[in-house]
């Protein structure tokens, strides 16, 4: 047997079994041996040792049975006592933005006026023919607590297009040349939900919502196609030049292979359009999509209901374990930070409740429809009325249609209303939550009192343990590119988050139900539940090698722990 230790190269590539033929029946290609197992089955939960066998799970027993099983060929892994599990499920990520923004200028970190100008500059000095200068991940209140306006930006880089996307994608900022080039100088009509924030007849450079940017990402180097399956869902326009397309797998393989060293195995993607999936189908036909992936199909609130014929018909052409569709990805609201998200009671200080995308009667018609056709929902939801009036269209489609197991997911749930806790379980809902998304975790800052919450509704924001008592189904994914895709750093926000004190009421997960939400919780959302996220005979081999026993880690120093390995359908698509 061709023993790997750890630290040594292990070839990448396709698995073992199609580089060597077959493998003798009963027998491993590939053995993990000395690991701390967590097989997320309940049957069985733990053990030392996995056995793959042609890319599915042939058995889980003891390093001494386990080897026992392996085919004098086979490669084996030694786990050195680090914990092994079901490759982890990236529920809610954005697979295309999230990979340009393995390329474009990071703004992650840039917390000043000087910090941003020497950052910007410096991208512009290296980048000459970028045809627009564009930063990903900038934080909110970027001008000493305020948000850039155009002429902040002038006066950085005046002779040149640049825009700044903030971290939840929600929100861009752009300089005059770019507004200009966009069409927006002078404001535009935009969808509802979407605006430009005007200053006379001039607009000030803030864009909220896609509906408004989604002219100045056309600018960019990527020509918004990363984007397209956001703004619009639909499809390049004109189509894409062969050029592009290989371009464009490029960057999808570069995310692909990021997400791998993390640990990911599969990932939902919450944006998407046909040409996504012909990428991504492109990829696993030539052997480097490292990820499993579904896509959504995108309907925006200014679509026709019947465009939902279109996710029947990705549903109808994609069915693969590795390429898939199925599921309607809408939005209910925007983000706190601009107060677009809806709410049940005025901003503090203010008379707004935030933006409605859909507005009731509409959206119940489309859940309505939507779950006729069998067809999986995710709203992105955000404020506490945003959530109520998701749980309403999902009441209006039981209604009309009679309850089935749908496992219609609500994105996000960042504030709930205490009335609507127990609707989730009620409905046969799922709670699809990002951990490190809250100010309680090491990302974002402490909201301050009286700016975005009441005091009262602190105890009932990102109250993800909250949630999980009341029985809802709970899965965790990070919302790539809008926080890393860092698995790791993401399950600690959820195990050990910050504890500021009152008015908050934190309370933490723990570190199994937290892994569950990332492995056969999500395995379960996508109706693959016996047949991936467990490490059980017969289930896909997806299976993720720690650098660490994690029950062994402090809570507050799990974000350490890195993937040694990582095994995808019985390939390996990462190792240290």
């Amino acid at each position: 047997m061709a023993q790997i230790e750890p630290g040594q190269s292990i070839i990448r590539g396709r698995a073992s079994a199609q580089e060597k033929g077959p493998v003798m029946a009963g027998m491993a290609d590939l053995v993990i041996v000395n690991g701390k197992v967590l097989t997320m089955d309940a049957s069985h939960p733990r053990a030392e040792a996995v056995a793959l066998a042609g890319g599915v799970i042939l058995a889980v027993g003891s390093t001494a049975q386990m080897r026992d099983l392996a085919a004098p060929d086979a490669r084996v892994i030694d786990a050195a006592g680090g914990t092994v599990m079901p490759g982890l499920i990236d529920s809610h990520v954005h697979l295309f933005q999230g990979s340009a923004a393995l390329e474009f200028m990071a703004m992650e970190g840039v917390e000043t006026v000087a910090d941003a100008a020497r950052t910007i500059r410096t991208y512009a000095d290296a980048n000459p023919d970028e045809p627009m200068i564009l930063g990903t991940g900038t934080a909110y209140g970027l001008m000493d607590g305020r948000n850039p306006t155009r002429h902040d930006l002038d006066a950085i880089l005046p002779d040149r297009p640049m825009a700044l996307l903030s971290p939840d994608i929600h929100t861009l900022w752009a300089n005059t040349m770019a507004l200009e080039a966009a069409n927006l100088l002078h404001g535009a009509p935009v969808p509802e939900g979407s605006v430009i924030v005007m200053e006379g007849e001039t607009a000030t450079g803030e864009l909220q919502e896609t509906g408004a940017f989604g002219p100045v990402l056309t600018l960019s180097r990527t020509g918004g196609r990363d984007m397209l399956g956001y703004v619009t869902g639909a499809e390049p326009e004109p189509p894409a030049t062969e050029a592009e397309r290989a371009a464009d797998r490029r960057l999808l393989a570069k995310g692909l292979a990021h997400a791998a060293s993390h640990g990911i195995t599969t990932m939902h993607n919450m944006d998407g359009n046909f040409y996504q999936l012909e990428l991504l189908s492109d990829l696993d036909a030539a052997g480097d999509l490292k990820c499993r992936m579904q896509v959504p199909f995108h309907l925006k609130n200014y679509d026709p209901l019947d465009r939902l014929e279109e996710a029947v018909e990705m549903r109808r052409l994609y069915t693969g374990d590795r390429v898939w569709s199925g599921r309607v990805k809408m939005f209910m609201d925007g983000v706190l930070d601009t107060h677009t998200a809806l709410m049940t009671r005025p901003y503090p200080g203010t008379r707004t409740i935030g933006e409605p995308v859909f507005e009731p009667d509409h959206f119940n018609e489309a859940c309505v429809r939507a779950d006729a056709m069998e067809l999986q929902l995710s709203v992105h939801s955000i404020g506490d009325l945003a959530t109520r009036r998701t749980l309403d269209g999902y009441a209006a489609a039981q209604l009309a249609n009679g309850r089935r197991d749908s496992r219609h997911r609500i994105e996000h749930i960042e504030v709930i209303h205490p009335d609507d806790l127990p609707r989730i379980r009620q409905l046969g809902a799922v709670a699809s939550l990002q951990p490190r998304h809250s100010p309680l975790g090491d990302y974002f800052p402490i909201l301050p009192q009286g700016t975005l919450l009441h005091d009262d509704q602190y105890p009932y924001a990102y109250a993800w343990q909250r949630i999980r008592e009341t029985g809802a189904p709970v899965i965790f994914s990070t919302d790539w590119p809008v926080i890393p895709v860092d698995a790791m750093r993401n399950i600690q926000c959820a195990i050990a988050p910050l504890q500021p004190g009152a008015p908050w009421d934190v309370r933490p997960q723990t570190l199994m139900d937290t892994l569950v939400s990332y492995t056969s919780g999500n395995a379960w959302v996508e109706f693959n539940e016996g047949r991936k996220g467990q490490l059980a005979t017969g289930q896909m081999g997806d299976v993720v090698i720690m650098d660490r026993d994690l029950e062994a880690c402090a809570p507050n120093a799990i974000h350490a722990a890195r993937p040694m390995i990582t095994i995808c359908g019985g390939c390996i698509t990462y190792a240290a």
